[in-house]
C-alpha cells in the first residue's frame, strides 16, 4: 500500500461525501495490516492531516479503569484520564459517544491543550468493555455536528473490526 496517494485526494466540503472518502482511506490504510499500533498510528495521521479546523486527533487505550495516552497526532497531551473524567473518560464510563460543542463548559473537562474548543469522542466496546475512544479537538467552538459524529462513528465501525485492541492492553 502506497500511504502517498492520500496526498493527492481531494476533500469534498459536504461532509457526507469527506466521511465516505475518510472510511475508504482508512480501509486501504488497515487492510491487510495485523499490527494494532501501526493502524491506530495511520488513522490518526489520516484524521489529523484530512480534517479541517482540527489541533488534535488520537486514540486513548483503555486500561483497567483509565485511559492511557495511545497514537495521535497534535501537541503533547494527557497520559491518563481517569474512567468519569473529562470528555474522554465521560465517554468511556458512559459508553457513549461525547460531542462537546464548548470543553469549557463540559463539567470536569481536562484542558490538556488550552488551544482546544470543542470536542468529540467516539468509545470502541467490545463485550460490554470500553476498550479504547477516538479523541479529536477543535480550536473552535461548535466544529463538530451530528454529521460528524455520525461519520467517525463509521469509522469507529471500521476500526472496532479491523484493530485488535487486546494487543494495547498488559
Amino acid at each position: 500500500m502506497n500511504a502517498r496517494m492520500f496526498e493527492a485526494v481531494e476533500m469534498p466540503e459536504d461532509k457526507a461525501s469527506f466521511y465516505r472518502i475518510l472510511v475508504a482511506q482508512a480501509k486501504a490504510l488497515t487492510e491487510g495490516e495485523a499490527d494494532a499500533l501501526a493502524n491506530l498510528s495511520n488513522v490518526a495521521s489520516l484524521l489529523f492531516t484530512t480534517m479541517a479546523q482540527v489541533n488534535w486527533a488520537g486514540f486513548y487505550i483503555a486500561r483497567g479503569n483509565q485511559l492511557v495516552l495511545g497514537p495521535f497526532m497534535g501537541n503533547p497531551a494527557c497520559v491518563r484520564i481517569p474512567f468519569g473524567r473529562g470528555v474522554c473518560g465521560t465517554a468511556a464510563q458512559e459508553q457513549t459517544t461525547q460531542l462537546v460543542d464548548d470543553v469549557n463548559a463540559f463539567p470536569g473537562h481536562i484542558a490538556c491543550d488550552s488551544a482546544s474548543q470543542s470536542e468529540i469522542v467516539i468509545p470502541f466496546s467490545a463485550e460490554g468493555e470500553v476498550k479504547a475512544v477516538l479523541d479529536i479537538d477543535s480550536p473552535i467552538t461548535s466544529r463538530f455536528d451530528e454529521e460528524d459524529r455520525k461519520g467517525l462513528e463509521a469509522l469507529a465501525e471500521l476500526l472496532a473490526e479491523r484493530v485488535d485492541f487486546s494487543q494495547l492492553s498488559y
